[in-house]
């Protein structure tokens, strides 16, 4: 204990402490915790070091460990702060004025307050609002930006016209079963053009609506959303119909493996869309409609719209692939037609189109028509006296159910036997997909205009079974540069 004692004495004296004084100056860290007054060195020196350990290497220790920890936390700051300055961080809504309104780019509309957006519907069919979805607030004026390289102008019309939207609306022939291909195909035109016009859409379907489709749908739209119940008697056969023929027909196309041959569902529905789906309740709101049905693939942008370029330009029927009709599925609907030809001779105008579905002026049908999946057109000309007397002479000859006639050729051979073939028009810039055909635009520069993604390789418009070749020659036009690549 007295060497104890001593050791200690030793060390205080070595750290410049005066006798008789508790420890004052911190100048030495390492040597902190053996701070000792004189009034204590006797019950601290009984205590003594570790038998055979140096006080100060302990210290020494101590300190290195202290030292290696903040080293240690001093390294993982620094590399936390670079990793986050390199990485961007989007702004978290706090405030009102941080969200983005659904349906509107200004602001929130009448009916969208406190997240909802008004959903309407006809038939008693159920109602869901949307949420309104907060987003990252765009970056201000004067902001810095990475440098970039700068995009040329694309020559394109504005995207919203001056003189507002046109009274048209998107509709949809679905059944809820189809909810998750349907929306596939909203957010495909909602990304490439609604998002910036807002126009309602309509779903019509044999069967009430159930509350997930409308709920999930409602959800991806910006415009207002309807949904219909078709009548029983739009989605039937009727009187005039020997249902006993149509099962025989059904049977023998099944036999022969012609495709649909032996669905009855596929026959009231190209009925249906021959003839029906324009004199709904809710689509009597509207002038214009495009057309949408479920997995569908739009490539390119929709940088104006095509609604107001039909109404300008005088055009009334819009379509992107056009191709050949199964013979098997049509037998005798070119004899239909001449029948209305020939009772209805006041509705077939001069300068029809009659040169793109026939190679010997109206005498036989070459089976050319355009597919009616995508198109835009009016609904007043469908609901004309021309088209309606039309529909009815092919409906009463009965090829909707002992055929199995398709709504395409029936719309293509009324649009060009009703129409002036110049109020047809050709969209070869609004890129399409259904299968197994696509539409890619013809032209480098336009598909970079339009930050298209398809691959041009597989545009089907001057391929052999496709009709397009022939709709440029009827209307005089001439192809687009690049045609010869695609062919």
């Amino acid at each position: 204990m007295q060497r104890s004692e001593q050791t200690i004495k030793k060390q205080v004296s070595q750290t410049g402490f005066g006798k008789g004084k508790a420890v004052r100056d911190s100048q030495n860290e390492e040597e902190k915790g053996y701070v000792v007054s004189l009034h204590s060195s006797k019950r601290e020196s009984s205590r003594g070091p570790p038998k055979g350990e140096d006080p100060t290497k302990m210290a020494a220790g101590t300190s290195r460990i202290v030292r290696y920890i903040l080293f240690a936390f001093f390294g993982v700051m620094i590399l936390y702060f670079v990793s986050s300055s390199s990485i961007p961080r989007p702004k978290i809504p706090t405030t009102k004025g941080d969200f983005s309104w659904k349906g509107s780019t200004e602001g929130p509309a009448e009916g969208e307050f406190d997240g909802e957006k008004e959903t309407h519907k006809t038939k008693g069919a159920a109602t869901a609002p949307a949420q309104v979805i907060p987003r990252p607030s765009a970056a201000k004026p004067g902001a810095e930006h990475a440098p970039t390289t700068p995009k040329p102008s694309t020559g394109l019309p504005a995207p919203i016209p001056a003189g507002g939207k046109m009274n048209a609306t998107f509709v949809t022939l679905a059944r809820n079963s189809d909810l998750w291909d349907i929306v596939k195909s909203i957010r495909q035109v909602e990304d490439r053009f609604n998002r910036n016009y807002h126009y309602d859409w309509v779903f019509l379907n044999d069967k009430p609506f159930d509350s997930t489709f409308m709920k999930v749908t409602t959800s991806l739209i910006s415009g207002k959303t309807h949904y219909e119940q078709i009548p029983q008697e739009h989605w039937s056969y009727p009187d005039f119909i020997d249902q006993e023929k149509a099962r025989k027909v059904r049977e023998d196309m099944a036999e022969r493996k012609i495709i649909y041959g032996d669905s009855q569902s596929y026959r009231h529905m190209c009925r249906f869309e021959s003839g029906f789906f324009f004199r709904q309740p809710i689509m009597m709101n509207y002038e214009w409609y495009w057309r949408v049905e479920p997995s569908i693939e739009l490539y390119c942008d929709v940088g104006y719209d095509p609604f107001k370029y039909m109404a300008d330009h005088g055009k009334k029927y819009s379509f992107v692939l056009s191709l050949y009709e199964y013979v098997e599925t049509i037998p005798t609907l070119w004899d239909s037609a001449k029948s209305f030809i020939k009772k209805h001779p006041e509705h077939v105008v001069k300068g029809n189109a009659i040169d793109w579905i026939s190679d010997d002026d109206g005498e036989t049908y070459n089976h050319c028509h355009f597919w009616s999946n995508f198109e835009i057109g009016n609904l007043n000309w469908l609901r004309s006296p021309a088209y309606m007397d039309f529909f009815e002479q092919l409906d009463r000859d009965g090829g909707f159910f002992y055929e199995r006639w398709g709504d395409a050729p029936v719309h293509s051979i009324g649009a060009a036997l009703t129409l002036k073939k110049e109020e047809i028009h050709f969209f070869n810039d609004i890129a399409y997909w259904h299968v197994p055909f696509t539409h890619c635009p013809t032209g480098d520069q336009l598909r970079l205009d339009l930050k298209c993604h398809c691959n041009p390789k597989d545009n089907f418009d001057w391929k052999g079974y496709s009709c397009t070749s022939r709709w440029f020659e009827t209307m005089g036009m001439e192809k687009p540069q690049g045609w010869e690549d695609q062919k």
